[in-house]
């Protein structure tokens, strides 16, 4: 998990929670979570309401810079679904099905993402996966869809 740890005053948090992330979302976090909720309200996927609003939680405490995002005036948020997943972890009135969502809603793109770049996160992340039943990859799938509807636009 991420060491990041921003202060709720700080600027990355401020400046993701409001106003950029990086080039694969038009909003900051609070809209672009909204968006998600919204979508998933619209398709009839009820069972995805707390999830969308609590999915990106974290992102906000983990927002960083790296040489690449500052040049862009973008942030990065490695391991979000994880921290936004710790952040509500021992809420007792999330299930379990919500937390699991949180915690993995990112799944499917890390797979992909770290494939070939980073092969040891690939195959933990692919133990991961394979762990879950069929209907949770199937209710991560479908929750991917609505994420991605939240995005907006590509900025670049």
């Amino acid at each position: 998990m991420s060491r990041k740890n921003n202060s709720i005053f700080s600027k990355p948090f401020i400046k993701s929670l409001f106003f950029m992330q990086n080039e694969w979302h038009q909003h900051g976090v609070f809209l672009h979570t909204l968006r998600v909720t919204y979508y998933a309200l619209r398709g009839g996927d009820f069972r995805f309401f707390a999830a969308g609003l609590l999915h990106d939680v974290g992102k906000p405490f983990v927002a960083h810079q790296k040489e690449e995002d500052i040049e862009h005036g973008e942030y990065s948020f490695m391991d979000h679904e994880e921290r936004s997943y710790q952040i509500i972890k021992n809420w007792f009135f999330i299930s379990r099905y919500t937390k699991l969502i949180v915690r993995h809603h990112y799944l499917i793109r890390d797979i992909k993402k770290h494939k070939i770049k980073e092969p040891l996160r690939y195959q933990s992340k692919k133990e991961i996966w394979e762990s879950l039943d069929e209907k949770m990859q199937e209710d991560l799938k479908r929750f991917l869809v609505y994420d991605d509807m939240g995005k907006g636009k590509k900025r670049r």
